[in-house]
């Protein structure tokens, strides 16, 4: 395990998938997410459709999730697993972090009682296809949540977690954690968990 301060993120090229339309208003987004089949990202405008979920990203955002749900009981704290939308209003985006951990009472976006503004921690599970997007511009996009104080990335592929915790200079530190026996720990609610839980039943060679 290493520590690394954060002092300015690289340029990251941004991995999508297929955009449908050039601009759709958040009116229109939110309509058509209601009735869709399958889960998409507002980006200023775009419709992002979301990547399918692989069987290991389902195993370690569960674990997680069952696992924080078990250990935050009776704290004032809440846990949301990936059906809950965000919106982030500095970027005018809406997306679905895979984990999300909420300090007291969640604030909704205007009427809605499906969208959250004010995560304490975020966790997302990397994929080929969204890692430079998850480390880079999304970021990026998170760091503007003024509650937000820490990020997880967790590998599917193997053995491999990165922390970025805000410290009390409003820095981003960067913990690496890569080995079986680590353990996370969570600064932003005090709370640790071993990679052993967070990559229970996880197979690597799928």
């Amino acid at each position: 395990m290493m520590n690394i301060t954060l002092t300015k993120p690289e340029p990251k090229t941004e991995i999508t998938a297929e955009i449908t339309k050039d601009k759709y208003t958040i009116e229109e987004y939110l309509s058509l997410e209601e009735k869709a089949e399958f889960k998409s990202e507002y980006r200023n405008g775009e419709i992002v459709k979301m990547a399918g979920g692989t069987i290991n990203h389902n195993e370690i955002a569960g674990n997680l999730c069952a696992h924080l749900k078990f250990g935050l009981r009776k704290q004032n704290y809440r846990v949301f697993i990936n059906d809950v939308k965000l919106y982030i209003p500095e970027y005018n985006i809406y997306t679905y972090p895979d984990v999300m951990v909420i300090a007291d009472e969640p604030i909704y976006q205007e009427n809605s009682n499906t969208t959250i503004i004010n995560p304490l921690l975020i966790i997302e599970v990397l994929s080929t296809s969204t890692q430079e997007y998850d480390r880079g511009k999304k970021f990026k996009y998170y760091r503007s949540i003024p509650e937000l104080q820490e990020y997880i990335l967790i590998d599917q592929y193997e053995y491999g977690i990165e922390q970025f915790a805000k410290n009390q200079e409003g820095k981003w530190v960067l913990t690496e954690y890569e080995n079986q026996e680590d353990i996370l720990k969570l600064e932003s609610i005090n709370w640790e968990i071993s990679l052993t839980d967070i990559y229970e039943k996880v197979n690597f060679n799928i």
